[in-house]
């Protein structure tokens, strides 16, 4: 076995690499105490699980389910959009309406299951096809979550597809760069519905 062969090998074995960048400090992106923060940003998704309560009032009590149209239905609220917007925004909209019927309502929402944080992976990994995020995951972490790249991937061709309303941007990924520790900004934290080409 060739030293250039082996190199290669490592490479593409992303326990390895995490290994290693865990090991320096490295890895991914600390979160400095902002889990929460991300958490509360978090952006609902279609199919995603839903849980809401009244104080008060057992039966406003429930889990809703977030429609492929991004709404979700509560009894006396109706249907509200809920897709694209935080739980604290959802949280107000359901007060609001409910304000109608019960009297300073206290209203609660929270997620109780994310199913709807979807990214896909494509190409020369050893599991391509599409992955449920919670809620945060970088580019590295997704790579390993497919297994890993095949012998064949060109490891410094790797793009990111990332879709915004109409517009699509193409973000570029050198996965031997990040191996050798190096470059580690592109290690970018993943959107719903981004696509990882791996040639």
């Amino acid at each position: 076995m060739t030293n250039r062969f082996r190199k290669r090998s490592w490479i593409q074995n992303p326990a390895v690499i995490l290994l290693c960048l865990l090991a320096s400090g490295n890895a991914f992106p600390q979160n400095n105490g902002r889990t929460g923060e991300v958490i509360a940003n978090y952006l609902i998704q279609p199919g995603d699980l839903l849980e809401i309560s009244v104080w008060r009032e057992d039966y406003l009590e429930r889990d809703v389910s977030v429609q492929p149209d991004g709404r979700v239905s509560f009894p006396l609220v109706g249907v509200i959009n809920a897709a694209g917007s935080t739980v604290e925004q959802v949280q107000i909209r359901v007060a609001e309406r409910l304000a109608q019927f019960i009297p300073d309502p206290v209203v609660t929402v929270s997620i109780k299951e994310i199913r709807g944080n979807r990214i896909y992976i494509l190409g020369q990994v050893q599991n391509p096809g599409q992955f449920i995020m919670n809620p945060m995951i970088d580019v590295m972490q997704a790579l390993a979550l497919a297994g890993g790249t095949t012998p064949f991937a060109e490891l410094n061709e790797i793009k990111i597809l990332r879709r915004s309303g109409n517009k699509q941007t193409l973000i570029e990924f050198r996965y031997a760069d990040i191996a050798r520790g190096r470059n580690l900004q592109q290690n970018i934290i993943l959107q719903s519905g981004d696509v990882i080409i791996v040639p």
